[in-house]
């Protein structure tokens, strides 16, 4: 099958949905790893450390919680199927215990939480075309982290839009999921130390 394979998102949404669809992601092969959003394929840059660092810090913080109260946490790659023009593989997502119901062999419907980290190439993904895909998918809470910038975006959805909540005295108690809280001034500090204010490997 000859596809189109995107490595840059458009900084707006498009007026009219791609030509692909579920069947034609489950079509290709797993290398190169892409994901589909509105009906277009969009190939998965590599990570850079910042990246995986922040991965692994979140991830832990969530496999923990789920781990208290039976939920799960799973890291990208994990196929989440949203629609049949949507198939996104956020960096983090949190399942709660009650909605396990979702996870086959790939997530079908959406997560409690998603995490996505901004890259250069990925910012418009995630800030924009991602952003409208979770909203409309009824995802409750979205977090946007951004590395350079040392900040998180927490968005949480109110009426079928999401509606921004800022954290409190450097900390961050979801709204959505009691069991998921976390302290947003020491992460920067943390990652601060290992990568500094910038330099190889920060973005």
């Amino acid at each position: 099958m000859s596809v189109t394979l995107l490595d840059r998102t458009p900084p707006t949404l498009h007026r009219d949905l791609g030509p692909y669809r579920r069947i034609d992601y489950a079509a290709l092969p797993e290398e190169p790893r892409c994901e589909l959003i509105l009906g277009r394929f969009y190939l998965s840059p590599g990570p850079v450390p910042v990246h995986q660092y922040l991965v692994t810090v979140l991830g832990r913080l969530f496999s923990e919680a789920a781990q208290r109260t039976g939920g799960m946490a799973l890291l990208a790659p994990m196929d989440v199927h949203l629609a049949d023009h949507s198939v996104p593989q956020p960096d983090i997502l949190y399942i709660s215990e009650g909605n396990r119901s979702i996870i086959r062999n790939w997530i079908e419907g959406p997560p409690d939480l998603v995490v996505e980290i901004l890259s250069r190439s990925t910012a418009s993904r995630d800030q924009v075309h991602k952003l409208s895909v979770y909203a409309d998918s009824g995802v409750p809470e979205y977090w946007i982290v951004d590395p350079a910038r040392r900040h998180i975006l927490f968005l949480v959805l109110q009426e079928g839009r999401y509606s921004v909540h800022a954290s409190e005295a450097g900390k961050w108690r979801s709204p959505t999921r009691d069991e998921i809280e976390l302290d947003v001034d020491r992460l920067w500090v943390e990652v601060g130390r290992e990568f500094g204010d910038g330099g190889p490997g920060s973005l």
